[in-house]
C-alpha cells in the first residue's frame, strides 16, 4: 500500500501577511538593481529637488477679462470682466499626472524658457515630433525639444551655446512628460 504525503494546509503564523492589499507590477529586466537601489535609498534622502505634484484639490477662481490686450499699438481698454477661470481647469488638463519643475539651464532661452522658470509637464501625454519635453538621460533629468525624422531622434537645445543631444548605440532615453505651460515671474 503506497503512502500518501499530504504537503501545505493552513499553518498558524504561516503565508503572507494581509496587512494590505498587493499588486505585482512589471519592470524591465535592465532596471531590476537600478529600483531596488531607488526603494533602498533612505527616505530622507532627496531624489529630485525642484518638482512638485499639482495639488488638483485647490480651487482658486480669477477674473477673466472679455477684451483681448493689444501688444502693439494700444487701443481704449475696456474695464469689463465677464467670466471667472479655475487655473487648475485652464491650465492642467490631467492633475494626476502633471507635476511642476523648475529650471536651472539656458539650453531653451531661444524659446522663452529662462532659469528659474516654472514648467507645467503632463505624464499622460505621447511625445510627438517638436514637444518640449522633459528627459531622463543617464539619470540627469534635462528640458530639451524632442525631434523625431525617420529613424533619426534627438534632444535639440534651443539655445546654439548649448548642444543638442545625440544617442549613443544601447543609450536609454526616458521620457518623463511634455512641458505645457510656462510660468514665469517678471517680478
Amino acid at each position: 500500500m503506497s503512502e500518501i504525503i499530504s504537503h501545505g494546509g493552513f499553518r498558524v503564523g504561516s503565508g503572507r501577511k494581509k496587512l494590505e492589499p498587493t499588486k505585482v507590477i512589471r519592470v524591465p529586466e535592465s532596471r531590476i538593481l537600478e529600483i531596488k537601489d531607488y526603494l533602498n535609498k533612505p527616505k530622507n534622502e532627496a531624489e529630485i529637488s525642484n518638482i512638485r505634484q499639482i495639488d488638483p484639490v485647490t480651487y482658486l477662481e480669477i477674473p477673466l477679462a472679455v477684451e483681448r490686450v493689444q501688444a502693439g499699438f494700444p487701443s481704449p481698454a475696456q474695464d469689463y470682466i465677464d467670466q471667472k477661470v479655475d487655473l487648475n481647469e485652464h491650465l492642467i488638463k490631467n492633475a494626476n499626472a502633471t507635476f511642476i519643475v523648475k529650471v536651472d539651464s539656458l539650453s531653451m532661452l531661444n524659446i522663452g524658457i529662462d532659469i528659474n522658470d516654472e514648467l507645467i509637464v503632463d505624464r499622460s501625454l505621447e511625445a510627438k515630433h517638436r514637444d518640449v519635453i522633459i528627459a531622463c538621460i543617464d539619470n540627469e533629468l534635462t528640458v530639451k525639444r524632442l525631434m523625431l525624422e525617420g529613424d533619426n531622434h534627438w534632444l535639440k537645445a534651443e539655445n546654439p551655446n548649448f548642444p543638442d543631444i545625440h544617442f549613443n548605440e544601447g543609450q536609454i532615453i526616458e521620457i518623463w512628460g511634455v512641458v505645457t505651460r510656462v510660468i514665469k515671474s517678471f517680478r
